[in-house]
């Protein structure tokens, strides 16, 4: 619980401590949490799978979200019951082998809302995630499993991906750094060319932001085939740690381009962190980029429905229609009646936001947002199963509870969730950065900065694998 994975590695490449006694203490703080959380999909794997004894994070424990296909043989269930004993994987994903290469060595897979769609992550497959800082609440979604086990302590990093804030979301309920990488940055191949035409990125949720930048060391950079390619950095992201970025521009914006209610401690949390950004010398303004809230929603909603019709195209099992909770049932019905026009609609709104946003990108720095619009939401809040709510009606009350991150998916830009703030009754709150298209390198100096300048690593959940009273 002391250490991060970076100061774990250095313990086993000293030799104070063996990899296969940290892998044994992993498993031990996976079961003391596990019970209560509920975040691991499936029970964990008899032996990690192969990886390299001698990378960067060798030894490491890991866990990998179940979105699959992702390990060799490791069946996946996309947190659906409708997968039966799940289908296995026919190989590793590109992203997979490198993870391997660092030396992670993977316990499990972590739960996540059927098919990855939601804010919250409540499969009926398993039962709702709780968050480690009150279980009474949600730990976020699409990676709610990976960002409650890792808030915890139970392994200090673990796969996640984002298609509209889906490691932002989590990292802010559970008090993690999450970065969604630029698109283009992490390989998505070799099954996928660009998963959800290029909206979703794949990465972790992490302690800190050392482990952020080490290990998009270990994984970025484009496969042979990759449909993009950002462009390289110019050092390594570890180098970036606590260098200087410069005095920069900065805008910070609190109001959501929905025009939703953001609760009080959400946007007070976002103007302490614009304040100690002023403190350390950058100029920063109320700002945000213009662009049309229908846009950022139809930029997204077609592409996700045309990327689900054909999610199982090359399964040797479907799901089953009978076994969909009742929002996939009905987003799998649309996504049939789906239209090329409206697909292509959905192109031509990706491109207007992201010429607005650019725009903006090229007087300022970053930005400076919320990551929710409201606390960790209590259980059932999102109705995901529920067979009476339209898709409509679903995908407003999404984006009711998220509306800062998405836009940033739609342009491909990095963007990192921190935990800068806690609520009155103990919540974390989650502060989202966003910086240019592959300026990955600035977010890692601001973020490392604003790390040390406002400390997180001593806020420990309620329900934590250190805390032994707390996990019976």
């Amino acid at each position: 619980m002391r250490y991060d994975a970076v100061a774990l590695s250095e313990l086993i490449r000293a030799g104070e401590i063996s990899a296969a006694e940290v892998e044994s203490l992993a498993r031990t703080a996976i079961g003391r949490v596990n019970g209560r959380l509920n975040a691991l999909a499936t029970s964990l794997f008899d032996t990690a799978p192969a990886h390299s004894a001698d990378g960067p994070l060798a030894g490491v424990p890991f866990l990998i979200k179940d979105i699959g296909p992702m390990a060799a043989g490791v069946p996946f269930f996309m947190g659906s019951r409708s997968l039966g004993p799940g289908v296995p994987a026919r190989h590793d994903s590109e992203l997979m082998r490198r993870f391997r290469a660092a030396g992670l060595a993977a316990l499990g897979l972590t739960t996540m809302p059927e098919m990855s769609l939601g804010f919250s992550t409540e499969p009926a497959r398993t039962g709702p995630t709780r968050n480690p800082w009150n279980t009474e609440r949600g730990a976020g979604g699409s990676s709610g499993g990976a960002a409650a086990l890792v808030a915890a302590g139970a392994v200090p990093v673990a796969h996640a991906s984002d298609g509209a804030g889906s490691i932002r979301i989590p990292a802010s309920c559970c008090g993690l750094v999450g970065l969604m990488p630029s698109r283009g940055r992490t390989p998505c191949g070799p099954d996928l060319g660009e998963p959800v035409f290029g909206l979703s990125s794949a990465f972790a949720v992490t302690r800190t932001v050392r482990d952020t930048a080490h290990l998009l060391d270990a994984v970025h950079g484009p496969a042979a085939g990759d449909k993009y390619s950002a462009p390289p950095p110019a050092r390594p992201y570890q180098d970036e740690l606590g260098a200087d970025p410069g005095r920069l521009r900065v805008a910070v914006a609190t109001d959501a381009w929905s025009g939703v209610p953001v609760e009080a401690e959400v946007a007070e949390a976002t103007l302490a962190v614009a304040r100690l950004l002023e403190e350390q010398g950058h100029q920063v303004e109320a700002a945000r980029p213009a662009l049309e809230w229908e846009d950022v929603i139809e930029a997204l909603v077609a592409p996700q429905l045309a990327f689900l019709a054909g999610v199982f195209r090359h399964a040797p099992r479907p799901p089953d229609p009978a076994l969909l909770e009742g929002m996939s049932r009905r987003l799998f019905e649309e996504a049939a009646r789906l239209s090329v026009l409206e697909l292509m609609a959905s192109f031509d709104a990706q491109n207007r936001v992201s010429r607005s946003v650019g725009a903006f990108f090229t007087v300022y720095d970053l930005l400076v947002t919320p990551v929710l619009a409201r606390l960790p939401l209590p259980h059932g809040t999102l109705r995901y199963d529920d067979p009476d709510q339209p898709v409509a009606s679903f995908v407003r009350s999404q984006f009711r509870y998220g509306p800062f991150t998405p836009p940033f998916n739609v342009t491909g830009q990095p963007a990192i969730s921190l935990p800068l703030g806690h609520s009155a009754d103990g919540l974390p709150i989650g502060v989202q950065v966003v910086a240019g298209y592959g300026r990955e390198d600035l977010l890692i100096r601001v973020a490392s900065r604003l790390e040390q300048a406002a400390p997180w690593h001593d806020r420990i959940p309620p329900l934590s694998a250190a805390l032994e009273d707390a996990c019976t």
